[in-house]
């Protein structure tokens, strides 16, 4: 028998006991500039670990003046003010404070580098105990015994009843050839992990020291193992490692689990939560964030989002989102859950982001949950991206139990363990050719809409087309080669022959973008050819009177 999945229910008795520890007077800082500062993007490793700077390298990314700190003595002014200070953002350069002084906020304003102040009103908890809108449309079934018995698989591991939701994208075949999430490392931003430092399908990840570390945004120095299960649920559906009871897409990857979404109340300060938890995900270095959270409406209502908002650009979580994918991470996100009998169907910040990996849900059949939000964002781009299980899908349930649950938040990490698999497959290729891959390999890739996107991904299709393109310039036959290959803004073309050129290029289905005829000599058209192309993959096509050479062109 299904009911409604009230996160809140578990958290009410101590609502009066947790009042306190979410002050009702808190704001947004905004510094100017970061004049000054005591790091320097030429000494990366003061302020990013070794891996993080690894992968910006791996994939081309420079050290950008977004990655150094927040200036401290910026931060030291605001504290010496008496403001309580919480959590710096770099990337946006600002701070959030708590304050119930006016004469504190004057003084704060008075400094010469704070550019402004925004305030973000939080009322006491008693007043605001009701269900998440995020949350809104997600459900539990009745939970089933460990014990239980489950269908023999003819598979290398017994998925127990997580079987259907790997098999619908064709995962498994990666994990029978190796590939469960070695050496990766993922960030998980939710709301609690109640239950992980205690539940079975835990058990493994545990003793293996799969946990890298946690880190609460909402209550300084406070535990993630509190006040909700939803991201126990969400991490069970990639790091569950319990054979005939529930194995995840990634059971074998590393995780740091953090915690932006503060589960009684919905106020915008936690898109700067979510921003400053992306920000410590980008220092630590991992490869993938998986954000089961939407923003849409709030406590109050002067900061709801309109569909307007929905552009890629305006909301505060969707700018950190965009600014943590261009820093080389694999950023997933849940589409949403207002995707039937409601006033906005449409997908929530931060799965508008441009480059942000949106995924829908569907159900053990195929079809689409019809709670899955749907596209366009609102300047008019396919969203979602891919669909994966997200209605009946098997999760941790209490008591060391398992169940099955509903909502775009499952469908997200089913999807984002299995992404874990298949870049450590190919582990030299970019988080932006993963995400093309995974797209190009939907069942509905043909033909994307605003309901499904590109479709469910078929992970070894998704996998044979990235070693196919892995170098993409080996013929017998070379005419030209193109280096970097995959390359983000600056392309060289060298030229093997100084003979007349039939130069197409071509996107992935055949379609000519651009046709010319050049002297070998003259290869300087063809890198400004190739600049003018958006992010994706293509095709070169070179000839001459007796060859011809192929070369696939891959820009991030």
């Amino acid at each position: 028998m299904k009911m409604r999945y009230l996160y809140l229910l578990t958290l009410v008795f101590t609502a009066t006991l947790l009042q306190g520890q979410i002050a009702p007077n808190m704001y947004y800082v905004q510094f100017t500039d970061k004049n000054n500062s005591p790091y320097s993007i030429n000494n990366p490793q003061e302020f990013l670990t070794q891996r993080a700077i690894q992968r910006r390298i791996k994939q081309g990314h420079v050290i950008h003046e977004n990655d150094l700190p927040v200036n401290p003595s910026y931060l030291q002014g605001v504290a010496a003010t008496g403001a309580n200070i919480h959590f710096p953002t770099k990337w946006l350069n600002g701070v959030t404070i708590e304050t119930s002084s006016q004469s504190v906020l004057n003084a704060i304003a008075a400094l010469p580098y704070v550019a402004s102040i925004k305030s973000l009103p939080q009322e006491p908890l008693k007043q605001m105990i009701k269900e998440k809108i995020f949350f809104s449309e997600e459900g539990i079934g009745d939970e089933f015994d460990p014990k239980l018995p489950v269908p023999n698989q003819k598979t290398l591991f017994d998925y127990g009843s997580g079987y259907n939701q790997i098999n619908q994208i064709n995962g498994i075949p990666l994990h029978a050839s190796g590939y469960r999430g070695q050496g990766m490392v993922i960030a998980l931003l939710d709301g609690g992990y109640t239950g992980v430092n205690t539940h079975i399908a835990f058990d493994s990840i545990r003793q293996n020291g799969q946990i890298l570390g946690t880190k609460d945004f909402v209550h300084k120095g406070g535990s993630v193992y509190t006040e909700s299960s939803h991201g126990t649920a969400v991490l069970s559906t990639i790091a569950s490692n319990r054979p005939g009871q529930l194995i995840g897409t990634a059971p074998k990857a590393s995780f740091w689990l953090l915690r932006p979404e503060y589960v009684l109340t919905e106020h915008l300060i936690e898109e700067y939560n979510w921003v400053s938890a992306a920000e410590f995900a980008d220092s630590v270095g991992v490869d993938i964030i998986n954000s089961s959270l939407g923003y849409i409406d709030f406590d109050y209502p002067q900061w709801n989002h309109s569909y307007s908002h929905m552009d890629g650009n305006t909301c505060v979580v969707t700018i950190g989102a965009d600014i943590a994918a261009s820093k080389g991470i694999l950023v997933v996100n849940s589409a949403g859950n207002s995707g039937s009998n409601s006033s906005f169907p449409y997908i929530g910040a931060p799965a508008d982001g441009f480059k942000v990996f949106s995924i829908g849900a569907v159900n053990a059949a195929g079809q689409r949950a019809s709670f899955s939000s749907i596209g366009p964002t609102f300047d008019g781009r396919i969203k979602p991206d891919v669909m994966a299980q997200g209605q009946g899908t098997a999760v941790t349930g209490s008591n060391n139990n398992f169940t099955f649950s509903n909502g775009t938040s499952f469908s997200s990490p089913v999807l984002a363990g299995m992404a874990a698999c298949l870049w450590q497959a190919r582990p030299n290729l970019t988080r932006h050719l993963i995400k093309q891959a995974i797209m190009q390999s939907g069942n509905n890739a043909g033909s994307p809409n605003v309901t499904l996107g590109y479709g469910i991904p078929d992970f070894v299709a998704a996998k044979d087309y990235l070693t196919s393109i892995d170098t993409g310039q080996q013929p017998s036959t070379r005419l030209l080669e193109v280096f970097p290959n995959p390359f983000i803004n600056e392309v060289k073309v060298l030229p093997f022959t100084y003979t007349l050129l039939q130069i197409r290029i071509m996107d992935l289905k055949g379609r000519i973008l651009q046709e010319v005829s050049i002297n070998g000599s003259n290869t300087s058209r063809i890198e400004q050819l190739l600049k003018e192309l958006g992010a994706g993959v293509y095709i070169l096509n070179v000839r001459t009177e007796g060859d011809a050479q192929t070369i696939k062109i891959v820009r991030n």
